[in-house]
């Protein structure tokens, strides 16, 4: 990415942040009482929540150490409740709104006006608090989404095919070791003969990633026929040759724009993803070009971190892609955005003779907290006989 570029990309984040943050405080300012301590202690603890994750993200690039740990947990944790503090003071906002013109509110709110706003501030501050930790509840205990489809080809020798897929891993210093541990037990617990890890592998800086030794757990991990990797967004924020270079050297292929045939039964094509156009000003390869002299005879399986495009793998005549990227909004009510935004934003779909599924994906980015859905590995079963499709079961 052009320093010009990325320099106007990050004024416009910060700029956005300082926005929202700034709303926030404002209304919380006007609902607390005028007393100077009380307010200088809240302008104090909002100022330290709301710099805490820029200081992490910083302190991180000088040193990994318990410090930046503590900025970037404490950080990421307010970036969750800003979204639901944010929720509450509009709904606030729109009835104040209401109450001006329809004079909605009952004369005892009217009475006690200041009070009423003392409370709701209050109460907004909880609910957030309890939304957020539920949510972080949640990221602990992924689900096993178990899929079986029917692929009419014949894949050599093989009749069926158990295959496990992580998208969206992050790891870093929110998805730590512990968290990898649960990744690998749900891997293996699938059974696979193939291990799929659909982008978005490694959040942005890979030397946490290094110093926990991370590669070290992700080796635990076993099937039939290895694991295999493509990039995701965020490999190449944080430097992609260097997380594929750490990925490589843990057993794990990255395909960049690429296939190989597993087996000799079946095609296994990975892409890169679409943000390498950003960075390498060149772009990605299209999938005709990837695919240029594979036998069309073998089943064929495709990654493509960001479920963009669909119709250009059936149109490929690729029989199955495995994306992930969007983490279904990742917060209620973000997924409604998701299903705005992109043709299938989560789960399974079929184009023509080509099957889709997008994960919800295992880890987080920024808050470590989901909202509306859990986390998934999906183990997906393929069943290779010629004939008419099937339908998903």
């Amino acid at each position: 990415m052009k320093t010009q570029d990325f320099i106007i990309f990050l004024s416009i984040v910060l700029t956005l942040y300082a926005a929202v943050n700034f709303y926030i405080f404002l209304r919380g300012w006007q609902a607390l009482p005028q007393s100077l301590p009380v307010r200088s202690a809240y302008g104090i603890l909002f100022s330290f929540f709301a710099l805490s994750y820029i200081a992490g993200r910083v302190t991180e690039h000088i040193s990994v150490c318990r410090a930046s740990n503590f900025f970037i947990w404490t950080g990421s944790f307010w970036l969750g409740m800003i979204v639901y503090l944010l929720l509450f003071i509009l709904l606030f906002d729109i009835l104040r709104a209401g109450n001006f013109f329809l004079h909605l509110f009952p004369r005892a709110i009217e009475d006690r006006y200041r009070e009423v706003k003392l409370a709701a501030a209050i109460m907004a501050f909880v609910l957030s608090l309890l939304i957020v930790v539920a949510g972080h509840i949640n990221t602990l205990y992924p689900k096993i989404e178990r899929l079986s489809l029917v692929i009419p080809k014949k894949a050599g020798s093989i009749e069926r095919l158990r295959i496990a897929l992580a998208t969206d891993i992050h790891l870093g210093t929110i998805i730590s070791n512990s968290r990898v541990q649960t990744l690998v037990d749900g891997i293996n617990g699938c059974n696979p003969d193939i291990v799929l890890l659909g982008g978005d592998i490694v959040d942005e800086d890979l030397t946490p990633v290094i110093q926990m030794n991370m590669g070290a757990q992700l080796q635990k991990i076993h099937s039939r026929y290895g694991t295999y990797a493509i990039t995701g967004n965020h490999e190449f924020f944080g430097g992609v040759n260097a997380a594929c270079r750490y990925m490589e050297e843990h057993g794990i292929t990255v395909l960049r724009d690429r296939y190989v045939i597993i087996g000799g039964s079946f095609i296994l094509a990975g892409r890169d993803d679409l943000t390498s156009a950003r960075f390498s000003g060149t772009g990605r390869k299209p999938l005709q070009e990837i695919l240029a002299g594979a036998d069309r005879r073998l089943p064929i399986i495709c990654m493509d971190h960001q479920p963009f495009g669909l119709e250009e793998a059936a149109r490929e005549g690729v029989d199955l892609q495995l994306s992930g990227h969007t983490h279904n909004g990742q917060l209620w009510p973000f997924n409604y955005i998701i299903g705005m935004i992109y043709y299938l934003g989560r789960g399974y779909a079929r184009i023509g003779d080509t099957h889709y599924y997008v994960s919800t994906g295992f880890g987080t980015w920024g808050p470590p907290v989901r909202t509306g859905h859990r986390p998934e590995i999906l183990c997906l079963t393929l069943e290779f006989r010629e004939g008419p499709p099937v339908p998903p079961r």
